[in-house]
């Protein structure tokens, strides 16, 4: 009975032995523990927060909305512009006397209710008109001596003497138009002396104050001056 006690009592420290002893936690390291694991949850949500505001700023660049919403102002305000009516826009002013024809300073005139066609108004009109285009031209004729005069000159280079040959022949064959325009001038001012002038050379009709006041020189309606390029064009 004896050996059978001291057997039973070996087995028994024998199994205290193996048995792992329980770690004893001390008030301190169980805090440690417990505040760890609340502040892992806190680090992952700050975690989380952090790349959802990341996340956020890529999707919606400040930097880049700025020039978009320039030019949606800008396309708008020329929309708005483009949409205007024409008659909010400033109006010119229009001069007090326009140019007829080739004269300017002469005001285009305007005939009355019932006004005879060539009278004495609209023969003093004219003539004024056919004075101061052959004054303007014989000024011109005279400007044209002048600098021909003044601008000759004998130059060694052969290129320099071409240009101011070819400036000169240019501003003589202008000068010669001119000289027979002023034979058509002449020709009108016997025509307004005679009272003949006005009336088309071919068929007699009146050819109006308008044509004439924008070619004082014509002598053919605009009918006969029509048949007459027709028959230039076919015999040319």
């Amino acid at each position: 009975m004896a050996a059978k006690k001291k057997a039973v009592k070996s087995t028994a420290t024998a199994r205290k032995k193996t048995v792992p002893k329980k770690k004893t936690v001390t008030k301190a390291a169980a805090k440690k523990t417990t505040a760890g694991k609340k502040a892992a949850p806190k680090k992952k949500v700050a975690a989380k927060k952090a790349v959802a505001k990341k996340a956020a700023v890529k999707k919606s660049p400040v930097k880049k909305a700025a020039p978009k919403k320039a030019a949606a102002k800008k396309s708008v305000a020329r929309k708005a512009a483009a949409k205007k009516p024409v008659s909010a826009r400033p109006a010119r002013k229009k001069s007090s006397a326009s140019q007829i024809g080739p004269v300017p300073g002469i005001a285009s005139y305007k005939a009355a209710k019932g006004e005879n066609y060539m009278n004495d108004q609209q023969i003093t009109h004219f003539r004024n008109i056919l004075q101061a285009w052959k004054q303007s031209l014989m000024e011109e004729v005279d400007r044209t001596v002048h600098h021909m005069q003044d601008d000759a000159a004998n130059f060694p280079d052969p290129n320099d003497r071409a240009t101011q040959e070819s400036e000169f022949s240019m501003e003589l064959r202008a000068r010669d138009r001119e000289r027979k325009l002023i034979k058509k001038i002449d020709e009108s001012i016997r025509n307004l002396d005679s009272e003949d002038f006005g009336y088309c050379e071919a068929c007699g009709v009146e050819i109006g104050v308008k044509r004439l006041e924008a070619r004082p020189t014509a002598t053919l309606c605009i009918d006969c001056k029509i048949l007459d390029e027709i028959r230039e064009k076919q015999m040319g």
